[in-house]
């Protein structure tokens, strides 16, 4: 998966950098937005706590999409400006404990 920058922004009024990208996944399957969101943190330099994925969008029958991230300043701004289902879908799921951890719970 590589990614090419198309457009980046300044937004002073959010307190956040807003980037717009191409995603190029040639004979892979079409990448999950937290594997996109984690190349995203390692190009820019910055935290994942600090960057959020709007969206992605594939173009059919190719293996390209076109992205929109922002990148906030604080993690305050992000959780004040940023919708809560947007925050939701850009975090790591929860592991569940294993079935042993869980019946060895249910026993005590």
């Amino acid at each position: 998966m590589e990614i090419e920058f198309i457009d980046e922004k300044e937004n002073k009024l959010f307190n956040r950098k807003e980037i717009k990208f191409y995603v190029d996944y040639d004979g892979e399957a079409t990448p999950k937005l937290l594997d996109i969101k984690s190349k995203l943190v390692a190009l820019l330099n910055t935290k994942k706590d600090l960057i959020v994925v709007d969206n992605v969008q594939p173009h059919y029958g190719e293996p390209k999409a076109v992205g929109y991230a922002k990148v906030y300043g604080t993690v305050d701004d992000l959780k004040y400006i940023e919708a809560k289902h947007i925050i939701a879908k850009n975090e790591e799921p929860e592991e569940e404990p294993a079935e042993e951890d869980a019946e060895a719970e249910a026993e005590e």
